[in-house]
């Protein structure tokens, strides 16, 4: 049975979602250009006023905002409301630069547990349900969008934060948690523990897990749900939009269901910047409509992926998105091919081999070079350096038709690439070093 938070909302036609789009759009424009001068700025220079925004429609007309914006405004340069009125903060990790600061009022609270709260039922959860949330808690969004999702459904929550493997393995087994929340390398981690363990899918409690804040592919996924006997389900979120629950799977598990009354999604082309039709590829943007402390419009989220309003078995008529097959910034460009670090891990995943892999990136002689470093599973693993080189050259060869360049295999013994408990770090570019 599918179950829902807000079924009136998550079920609404598509005229309704698009009446409350235009009423909170209007509104958010006013209030930006009231009390965030930066954007207001912005919009002074492309030459639109809030009068110019009558709906969903007028939505291109606006300027964009990049990760570039957060860190020049940094750190209350897109404040929306005075900062008595926020009651929290969250952070991203901050790759390069300065990092990027949100603010939070209760309401936006609120609204993002709501999120959360949707995305929890949609995997069958409800308030018999033992959440453990192995996501990091404090600056990190993860943690604190599950934990507050999880009250609002009822669910006895368990705010384990990430690390810990063994402890995490005991609240699973002694709590008999049925929902886990994590990263999905970490639930990889997690599933291959178990197994070390002597434990069948059949021997752990939990029945779904809700997976998000990295890429993994259909692959990875299909690996983790059989080792541990549950559904895993994706989740997307930024930190700049609020965090986790933006967009989320339901039992269809083909695509992410967008918050759309709170969020308007477009695709655009990455280079022109141009509103694609549906359907078409391109860079994922974001409005968030209804966030007052930190209101981003028309944040560019650098995400590839398409949209799509087919019909869905769960019912939800929120327009879903694809997961991302990569970035518009992190795609890596070898030789000048664009290669995305996913299509390598489905070529490791249909070959038997665990998601555990770097990929490092380097320039020779102006030359890029490609190394795909790779950990064995036990059972593969041997002293026949015969049979070693046989499984490199069936790598190469099927990297080769994946990706249209040769790459470099490097096997490795189980368990020589570092775990990480949080995000796990599978691109060395050392040409940027």
């Amino acid at each position: 049975m599918e179950r829902y938070y807000q079924q009136e909302i998550e079920c609404a036609p598509y005229e309704k979602i698009r009446e409350i789009q235009n009423e909170k759009l209007i509104k958010q424009v006013k209030h930006v250009w009231d009390n965030v001068p930066y954007y207001r700025k912005k919009m002074e220079e492309k030459g639109v006023t809030p009068d110019d925004i009558k709906s969903v429609d007028d939505l291109h007309k606006l300027p964009f905002l990049s990760k570039k914006d957060l860190r020049d405004a940094y750190p209350t340069g897109l404040l929306g409301v005075p900062q008595k009125d926020c009651v929290r903060i969250h952070s991203t990790s901050g790759t390069t630069g300065k990092r990027v600061v949100a603010f939070y009022t209760q309401h936006d609270i609120d609204l993002w547990e709501d999120c959360c709260a949707r995305a929890i039922m949609a995997t069958g959860g409800s308030n018999e349900d033992v959440c453990q949330i192995a996501y990091g808690f404090g600056l990190f969004t993860g943690g604190a969008g599950l934990n507050g999702g999880s009250h609002k459904v009822g669910c006895l929550t368990v705010p384990i934060s990430s690390g810990n493997t063994e402890r995490q393995i005991m609240f699973i087994q002694d709590l008999q948690a049925t929902i886990l929340c994590c990263t999905p390398s970490y639930a990889a981690y997690l599933s291959e523990r178990f197994k070390e363990l002597g434990y069948g899918p059949d021997d752990i409690p939990l029945k779904a897990g809700i997976f998000g804040a990295e890429a993994w592919s259909e692959e990875m996924r299909h690996d983790i749900e059989k080792t541990l006997g549950i559904k895993a389900y994706d989740i997307y979120g930024l930190t700049e939009l609020s965090g986790p629950g933006v967009a989320y799977e339901c039992s269809a598990q083909n695509g992410m269901h967008i918050n759309e009354d709170h969020f308007i999604a477009e695709i655009i082309d990455p280079e022109t910047e141009e509103v694609l039709p549906e359907g078409s590829q391109g860079e994922l943007v974001f409005t968030a409509i209804d966030k007052e402390a930190f209101p981003m419009i028309r944040y560019r989220t650098r995400d590839i992926c398409k949209l799509t309003r087919e019909k869905c078995s769960c019912g939800r008529t929120h327009v879903k998105m694809a997961k991302p097959m990569g970035r518009s910034d992190d795609m890596l460009i070898i030789r000048g091919v664009n290669v995305f670090p996913s299509q390598i891990e489905t070529v490791l995943l249909n070959n038997g081999y665990a998601a555990n892999y770097q990929i490092v990136v380097d320039r020779v002689s102006n030359t890029d070079t490609l190394d795909v470093q790779v950990e064995m599973t036990p059972e593969m693993f041997t002293d026949n350096v015969g049979e070693i080189e046989e499984r490199q050259k069936k790598l190469v060869e099927d990297m080769k038709s994946m990706l249209g360049i040769k790459v470099k295999i490097s096997l490795l013994a189980p368990k020589s690439i570092a775990r990480s408990e949080g995000k796990a770090v599978r691109v060395i570019d050392k040409r940027k070093i």
